[in-house]
């Protein structure tokens, strides 16, 4: 069982782990969703959320900052293993169709392009010559993850494929060179598929405390669906994933009961720190242990089932995806649902 359960693992870990490289350097590793390629398929379908209708707010024009070589953006492809240099107008075509469904407002994809870009130009601003190649981050295009090129994309789309690229295209061509900054720098714009009504602090995720992804209020989360899930473990395959994942961990036999203690929390309410097997470990980490959708569980033991329950689905930091298209069917613009999730930064435009 043991032997069966390692493969499983490992898949959880690099299906959490692959789809960032390097968020914050050398500090944050990226994870499956700086950029989220956490969603879940409802977000990439037709699926919408609820909405609640108020009046809309004036959106203001950015200010104009200094220039940047935003033009081309150099990502490393997982697949091919090369690097790929994307025109940008294609780039946040690809990245924000990898993320949003193409029929979601359009103030909640115009936010996915923005944060896109601004993560990449913060990969850009931190990349190293000695790894990636070169490339500033990496993406897997062909499982959809980070960015999609626009010969998979047509591939996803279909018939679809003129009409999908034509909207976005239009979108995206007044934004091109809006970015977050922070301090004059682009921001690190990570986000997520679905908080738990709460988006977490960086440094509660990572090791770094970034001022602008401290954790807001994202209370229309609690409406999405899959925002609940419970998944089953048996005894054997909780066992195998404690002894594979918990360095000194010694779950005692026969008492299956007593594998999991109290457990700590960070101020948004997802697991701290928990007690498994005589040890503490971090919640992050037994997220990927167990490859579960967050870091917000609960953990139930009865008749030789474990029963774990997530709410949410991503790390949690920065914007939710479902939590911006909400926003945007109450009438909130781009600007605003980004000064929401990204408090303290700037919408500032790139000089050309």
């Amino acid at each position: 069982m043991k032997r069966a359960l390692l493969p499983i693992a490992l898949f959880a870990l690099l299906t959490y782990c692959l789809p960032l490289v390097s968020l914050f350097v050398p500090a944050l590793a990226s994870g499956d969703e700086a950029g989220a390629s956490s969603a879940p398929e409802s977000a990439r379908t037709n699926q919408s959320p609820a909405a609640q209708f108020l009046a809309p707010e004036a959106e203001q024009e950015p200010e104009a900052t200094g220039s940047a070589d935003s033009e081309v953006i150099r990502l490393w492809d997982a697949g091919s293993q090369q690097v790929l240099e994307v025109p940008l107008l294609e780039y946040l075509i690809g990245a924000a169709a990898s993320e949003m469904p193409v029929t979601w407002p359009d103030e909640a994809l115009k936010a996915q392009a923005i944060a896109s870009h601004s993560y990449a130009l913060y990969q850009r601003d931190r990349a190293s010559a000695d790894k990636l190649e070169g490339a500033w981050f990496s993406a897997d295009p062909a499982r959809r993850q980070g960015y999609m090129t626009r010969e998979v994309l047509q591939s996803y789309w279909g018939e679809a494929f003129e009409a999908n690229w034509a909207r976005l295209e239009a979108l995206f061509t007044p934004i091109l060179h809006q970015v977050l900054t922070y301090e004059g720098a682009p921001a690190a714009a990570c986000y997520h598929a679905i908080s738990n009504g709460q988006t977490e602090a960086s440094e509660n995720v990572w090791s770094e405390a970034l001022s602008y992804l401290a954790g807001v209020d994202s209370t229309l989360d609690l409406t999405a669906e899959g925002y609940e899930q419970t998944v089953t473990y048996t005894t054997q395959q909780m066992y195998d994933a404690i002894v594979l994942a918990v360095p000194g961990a010694e779950p005692e036999q026969g008492k299956p009961e007593s594998w999991f203690g109290e457990a700590s929390y960070t101020a948004a309410g997802y697991v701290d720190e928990i007690r498994c097997a005589g040890v503490f470990i971090r919640g992050t980490d037994l997220r990927t242990a167990l490859g579960l959708r967050s870091a917000c569980f609960s953990i139930q033991y009865a008749d030789g089932v474990f029963s774990v329950t997530t709410k949410g689905y991503g790390h949690g930091v920065g914007l939710s995806q479902y939590g911006a298209s909400a926003m945007a069917l109450t009438g909130k613009s781009c600007a605003e649902i980004l000064a929401h999730y990204y408090p303290g930064t700037a919408l500032e435009t790139l000089a050309e």
